[in-house]
């Protein structure tokens, strides 16, 4: 995509959404964190339903590791991989207490030090809890910026990269919000719905779909 059409992509996205959210709901940067680990293969909804009740007792490290993990897993039994899951939150939340004297801490690679918890799940955290610039690549954003030419890469981190260069500065705090929500509910896996799309005429995408084929 040409320089001034990536512009041109965003100035539009920015428009049409001017404060663009994340669709977990949490409290505070830990509930955040905890958000964001259960939400791996899992939909933000169903991860809601679960977190409703539980950030009402554990919104904490503290609570969570009064909680503990039997109880915990009767909270995340509606989410793929809670048992898995359950073991990684109270760990990074022991970690939070032991090494970080109960916060999140707002560094990557601290992050990324925490179980359960890879680059996205750092970048997410980072973007909303404190505001960075940064592009966690999930599966929408890779599908989006490949189908669209407008960052191409092969692996996650590559689009992450190419994100990185090509988003105007002034755009990057939103950009992977924008592309999320337009990855999730327009630039769909199966069909995207191109008769709707508000940066369809800058996508790269050459099969693109007509008002009968959309779904």
């Amino acid at each position: 995509m040409k320089p001034a059409d990536v512009v041109l992509f965003f100035d539009r996205m920015a428009a049409a959404d001017p404060d663009p959210r994340g669709e977990l709901v949490y409290i505070n940067p830990y509930t955040l964190l905890v958000a964001v680990v259960l939400s791996a293969q899992a939909t933000d909804a169903g991860v809601n339903k679960a977190t409703g009740p539980l950030f009402k007792v554990a919104d904490t490290p503290t609570k969570m590791l009064q909680l503990g993990e039997k109880r915990l897993r009767g909270y995340l039994r509606s989410i793929g991989l809670f048992n898995t899951k359950a073991k990684n939150v109270i760990r990074l939340s022991q970690m939070l207490m032991q090494e970080f004297g109960g916060e999140v801490p707002a560094e990557r690679d601290k992050l990324q030090s925490l179980p359960g918890v890879g680059r996205k799940t750092a970048n997410v955290v980072l973007n909303i809890a404190f505001r960075h610039p940064t592009m966690a690549v999930d599966t929408h954003i890779f599908r989006v910026c490949n189908r669209t030419v407008l960052a191409p890469g092969a692996t996650p981190e590559a689009v992450e990269r190419k994100l990185e260069k090509v988003v105007p500065t002034q755009r990057k705090l939103n950009a992977h919000h924008w592309l999320i929500l337009h990855g999730r509910y327009i630039c769909k896996a199966r069909k995207p719905d191109c008769p709707v799309c508000i940066v369809r005429d800058l996508c790269g995408y050459k099969a693109k779909t007509k008002p009968t084929e959309a779904s």
